[in-house]
This record gives C-alpha cells, sequence and structure tokens, in this order.
C-alpha cells in the first residue's frame, strides 16, 4: 500500500481526483502531462488498494470515470516497521512534504490575486504537553473533526474551495527525555 502511493504520478493523480471531484484517465493525462495509458495503469494500482474507485453511472462505453475514496491509511509505528517499508515511508513523507512546499509557495505568489480567500489561513505554531497515550487520542480527534468537513463534490456548498490541512506533531527533541 505505501509503495502504491510513493509514485509520483499517483500523487498528482490523487491530488487532481481532490481537485476535479471526478475525472477520466484522458482529462488527468491531459492536466499532468503523461499519458493516457500511464494514467490507466496508475489509477487501476490506486483502485487495486482501496484509494480510487470507479464512477460507475458516469461510464459510457470505455470511458471510466474516478474518483476519491476516503480511505482511512495507517501505516505502522516506526519500531513496527521493517527496513524497506521505513524506506518507502520515508521517500512517501518526503515526496508529501516537497508538494506540501511547493503548494504553499504557489499559494504565497496568488494569495494577493483571491480575494477573501487570500486572507484564509489560519496558523497556528504551539505546543502541548502530553503522554503518548493524550497524543493519539488529541491525533483521534483532529481526525475527526476533519472527517465531519469532508464532503462529495455533490454534497459541497456553493462558493466552498478544496482547504488544505496539514498535520504534524512530534516530541521536542531538545527536551532531554
Amino acid at each position: 500500500m505505501a509503495k502504491a502511493l510513493a509514485n509520483p504520478v499517483r500523487q498528482r493523480i490523487l491530488r487532481e481526483l481532490e481537485i476535479l471531484g471526478e475525472a477520466t484517465s484522458t482529462v488527468l493525462a491531459e492536466r499532468l502531462g503523461v499519458t493516457t495509458g500511464g494514467t490507466s495503469y496508475n489509477l487501476r494500482v490506486l483502485a487495486e488498494h482501496g484509494f480510487v474507485e470507479e464512477v460507475l453511472e458516469r461510464a459510457h462505453g470505455r470511458e471510466r470515470w474516478w474518483r476519491l475514496t476516503r480511505l482511512d491509511v495507517r501505516f505502522p509505528v516506526l519500531s513496527g516497521q521493517s527496513p524497506e517499508f521505513r524506506a518507502t515511508i520515508e521517500q512517501l513523507n518526503q515526496l508529501w512534504l516537497a508538494e506540501d512546499l511547493e503548494t504553499f509557495a504557489r499559494f504565497q505568489e496568488v494569495r494577493s490575486r483571491l480575494g477573501g480567500w487570500g486572507d484564509a489561513m489560519p496558523y497556528s505554531r504551539g505546543s502541548v504537553r502530553l503522554t503518548l497515550e493524550e497524543l493519539a487520542e488529541f491525533f483521534e480527534e483532529y481526525l475527526a473533526l476533519l472527517k465531519r468537513y469532508q464532503r462529495t463534490p455533490d454534497e459541497t456548498p456553493d462558493g466552498a474551495r478544496t482547504v488544505l490541512t496539514r498535520f504534524i506533531a512530534f516530541p521536542d527533541p531538545e527536551e532531554a527525555t
């Protein structure tokens, strides 16, 4: 599953489906600048792992439509990972972080032209003192909050936009253990 996600083309497909809601491999190929064969193959790999699904009601002949699923992906903790799996997760984390930084830089470039959406950047940088159990509970509550606001394209109210959210929490390496 992690190897399926650690592919840059598949990450771009997932991002495009997040933006578009639903798309064909042809639409995705045009947006990504890759072949339709490449997008079709990668969509099938993503579907095998439950990340995307076909939109059967939109299928016409050979034209297949795809959308994201809301799969809750959980990886084993670091101490429970094999060296190979750990390397894949590290590759995936680097891919995600690079994408996040690039996306944030693009937002900063266009922010002044977005009207009210340019002001819509809640930001919090802080710290809390937690036990391991409390941190796990904190994260589950955060995920529950996200799920409360996740909507399919047909459930999304007018005027809504995709808002990218990121959560990262880690022990302060400067604090003595």
